[in-house]
């Protein structure tokens, strides 16, 4: 017997029934989207190595250790392209407004769904291939933009039935503008320079290149030296303090409770100004479920002209694993009937009937193959079904079938005339 081969280490299989909690979960955001006027964009899995090297910045994690990037076959002419599995999207959606020239009419509000890959150490809560769904709102200044994305994904934790305070939290910052960022950075590699004894193999590898990094660090031997580094909230202009502010009073007005976190840098070099995450403390290390910020710089650093965005990404596994470590997860469907069918010579009248009720918006199963009428009933009742559909001889005979409460024992089981079904059709739909 040749060997079973697996699924590759982090890329997990969804099955029924668990694969109906995602189908609830992205209907549920669907929604959501939708009554904010964002509308669905799809990109490649597969893009350009270059365009996550410009976008993320070249001495981020993901570019230097978690990408999943080849070269591709040479072409005729001897030439191969660098590719690589999408680690995040927003890199992609904006490649595809540069390439399309789709931001020529004004702004868009934009969302997606999908596949990310990124080369990590599995673990509850963070896999090889993730999912997210996120959200780009792309040609928009202002911090009342900002305000209405954080607003917005307020509004699916509530709608998934996640408390704030109790099952997460909102953290807040800006990053300013560059200039900014730059003075800070300076007094940042001074501080940690001071302290260089003590930085770790990460802090020593990031103290040059990537000193915010250094901040974001879990290292608890690090959190004192970190907690005394410059902040950045101290280095901020007049403009972007106002814009934060401005982020800040929507915030306060709509009763959005946040905390400001000075450390928050997120992992991503292309964000500016607002930045910012909802935490959990019920997944462990895996603690951010949703993140976000403004990169208004991104679009003219992957060759657009200048155009200001903001967005953020929320992982759908992570997700899953929080509304169920809360209660509020959702059941897997069940159908309204199990059609039970004891003689394959009743079949062709029992299908057309099927049909009927199907028409009228009941899910019925119809049981596979030919079987005994009690392993027929003990499937019925394994389907979780609310009522069996009885299609005995005697029944289709009279052009009846027999409807059977599975759920309720204390219901009768009733004959309905199958020239009829629409009658009664809603009774097992609204059960």
């Amino acid at each position: 017997m040749s060997e079973i081969l697996k699924a590759v280490k982090g890329m997990n299989d969804i099955l029924p029934p668990e694969s109906a909690r995602w189908e609830w979960l992205e209907a549920r955001m669907r929604s959501v989207l939708q009554r904010y006027g964002y509308q669905n964009v799809r990109t490649p899995i597969v893009e350009p190595t270059a365009l996550f090297v410009r976008g993320i910045g070249e001495v981020t994690d993901i570019v230097e250790k978690e990408m999943y990037a080849f070269e591709d076959r040479a072409d005729k002419h001897g030439q191969a392209e660098h590719l690589a599995l999408r680690p995040e999207m927003t890199a992609g959606v904006v490649r595809a407004m540069i390439e399309h020239a789709f931001l020529r009419e004004g702004g868009r509000r934009l969302y997606y769904f999908g596949p990310m890959f990124r080369r990590e150490r599995p673990q509850k809560g963070r896999y090889r291939q993730f999912h997210q769904m996120g959200i780009e709102a792309l040609g928009f200044h202002g911090p009342d933009v900002d305000a209405e994305v954080i607003l917005l994904g307020a509004r699916l934790l509530k709608e998934l039935g996640l408390v704030d305070g109790e099952h997460v939290r909102l953290e807040l910052n800006c990053l300013g503008e560059l200039p900014e960022r730059r003075a800070h950075r300076e007094a940042l590699i001074a501080h940690l320079e001071a302290h260089k004894d003590l930085l770790d193999e990460d802090g020593q590898r990031r103290l040059y290149t990537n000193p915010l990094r250094v901040l974001d660090t879990k290292n608890p031997a690090l959190q004192d030296m970190a907690n005394a580094a410059p902040k950045l909230l101290d280095f901020l202009g007049e403009a972007s303090l106002a814009h934060f502010n401005g982020v800040r009073a929507i915030l306060d007005a709509a009763g959005i409770r946040y905390t400001i976190n000075p450390r928050l840098v997120r992992g991503l070099d292309y964000y500016n100004l607002t930045v910012f995450e909802w935490i959990t403390d019920k997944l462990g290390a895996q603690g951010t479920v949703c993140g976000g910020g403004r990169y208004d710089g991104l679009i003219e650093q992957l060759g657009g002209k200048p155009t200001p965005a903001v967005g953020f990404g929320m992982g759908l596994e992570r997700m899953l694993l929080l509304l169920e470590e809360v209660g509020v997860a959702p059941a897997a469907p069940v159908p309204d009937a199990y059609a039970i069918v004891p003689a394959a010579d009743g079949l062709p009248r029992v299908m057309v009937a099927l049909e009927a009720l199907r028409e009228a918006g009941v899910s019925v199963v119809l049981h596979p193959g030919q079987s005994s009428m009690k392993s027929q009933f003990k499937k019925a009742d394994a389907s979780g079904a609310r009522f069996a559909l009885i299609f005995g001889a005697d029944e289709l005979a009279a052009g009846q079938v027999a409807v059977k409460p599975l759920r309720d024992a204390t219901a009768e089981q009733q004959l309905r005339p199958l020239d009829a079904v629409a009658d009664w059709a809603s009774a097992l739909r609204n059960a």
